[in-house]
């Protein structure tokens, strides 16, 4: 889904250079969820089997329980998808960017890339030299060194051209450079042999055996909806309230990436109506995605857009390519089991320079209000605290919810536990309601 998600924001929705994929805003209420109500993806007895084959009847506790937690995200994905859709068909979207700006966008994009970078730790904290190696120095330190290519040409012969090597490929060079020194380092035995140990997976020979037991190709057959996999779709609230301040937030950062794509591009700030077009996109193809089975919403990357500062590309026919090329790993399995095998301190150190640019880009939306001001830096720090605070706090205190009834405590704790939710929400709320000069907002 991510290279035809692709394909449609580049040719129909926003038109920008724009990568789509899975959605790690839904992670959040997912994992809140999970902690607040471990039993909250248990289906109740029978429903289980219900428009299913007589082998599902036969399955395990543990393989019922799995089938479940499909069943409910898929069928929650589906209802969100659609009502992301219309949010953006009905230019809701439009009407809402008369109320929020960089005051509102930035505290709450910046909460989802801390939450993200926090959770990503453990990649880069396998191995913190290879992290750094492969990634800063190769990406930041050269990336603005010109490179020897040996060119052949009838009228020079054999030459060199010195060329901005470096700066147009900058992330697949330092990946590769760090998934080389993984490789020396595993094989010099300057890695732990030691599974259990944390920094196991900066090994190369980590996953032996991801790319030899995958298959060559995989073609969707004729059981390609979710209702014949595993079962018609089940619904909960809970899950479904979960998913919907997801979507919210995605919605928000979709529009915070949009704006971010054009200034590193040069361009316009993009019109209300490409903006409805790309949110009716994301929406629509969500939707398939639960239809399908796929497990994941999708939503524009922001690390695509660190890539482009850094890189200097933003050709849309290069992004075209990119979703064919994406569909294609879909159906070549072997291909997508390498990508899978890459050791994690290289996939630590692309988080940290791609994240660390894509803060830096949504941080220079700061520039298009005053900073001097106290009503706006006030807005933007105290979302950005009690955005940080009070899912800390209900993740230590979960019983500090009692309404007496359990189930709304449960809707609330997990409103309350999405950073992104409560930074952006007061944020909202604040710079439209506290007075200001227009001049300084």
């Amino acid at each position: 889904m991510s290279g035809v998600t692709t394909l449609l924001m580049v040719t129909v929705g926003v038109r920008l250079p724009l990568f789509q994929g899975p959605v790690a805003a839904y992670i959040i209420p997912m994992l809140a969820l999970k902690m607040i109500d471990k039993n909250i993806c248990i289906a109740k007895e029978g429903v289980l089997t219900s428009n299913t084959s007589m082998e599902r009847a036969n399955m395990t506790s543990t393989a019922q329980r799995e089938l479940s937690e499909v069943k409910l995200r898929e069928g929650s994905l589906i209802v969100t998808g659609i009502i992301h859709c219309l949010i953006g068909a009905t230019g809701a979207v439009g009407f809402f960017l008369r109320y929020i700006g960089p005051v509102t966008l930035v505290p709450t994009i910046l909460l989802s890339c801390v939450y993200i970078g926090m959770a990503s730790a453990k990649f880069a904290g396998c191995h913190w030299g290879v992290s750094m190696f492969g990634i800063l120095i190769l990406s930041l330190y050269l990336g603005h060194k010109n490179m020897p290519i040996p060119f052949l040409s009838r009228e020079k012969g054999l030459h060199i051209v010195w060329m901005p090597f470096h700066q147009m490929c900058s992330i697949l060079i330092g990946m590769l450079a760090g998934w080389g020194l993984s490789a020396v380092l595993t094989y010099t035995g300057m890695l732990t042999d030691n599974k259990d140990h944390y920094s196991y997976q900066a090994r190369t020979d980590a996953q032996p055996n991801i790319v030899s037991d995958a298959n060559w190709f995989n073609f969707p057959n004729k059981k390609c909806h979710i209702s014949d996999k595993f079962g018609t779709p089940l619904f909960n609230t809970g899950v479904f309230v979960a998913f919907l301040i997801a979507t919210v937030i995605s919605i928000l950062d979709s529009v915070g990436d949009y704006y971010a794509c054009a200034r590193v591009c040069n361009l316009p700030p993009p019109p209300r109506n490409a903006i409805n077009r790309g949110i009716a996109i994301e929406g629509l193809c969500t939707a398939i995605s639960g239809a399908v089975g796929c497990g994941h919403a999708t939503t524009t990357f922001g690390e695509n857009i660190g890539t482009i500062g850094l890189t200097k590309v933003a050709s849309r026919d290069l992004f075209v390519g990119l979703a064919l090329v994406y569909m294609l790993f879909g159906v070549v399995s072997k291909v997508s089991a390498v990508f899978l095998s890459i050791p994690y301190p290289v996939l630590g150190g692309s988080i940290i320079v791609l994240y660390g640019m894509f803060n830096g880009i949504i941080l220079s939306n700061l520039k298009f209000i005053s900073l001097s001001s106290t009503r706006n830096i006030s807005i933007i720090g105290t979302s950005l605290l009690l955005g940080l605070m009070v899912p800390k706090w209900i993740e230590d205190e979960p019983d500090g919810i009692s309404t007496g009834d359990s189930y709304y405590d449960n809707i609330i704790r997990t409103l309350l536990v999405n950073p992104n939710l409560c930074g952006g929400v007061l944020a909202f709320f604040l710079d439209n309601t506290v007075p200001g000069k227009f001049t300084f907002q």
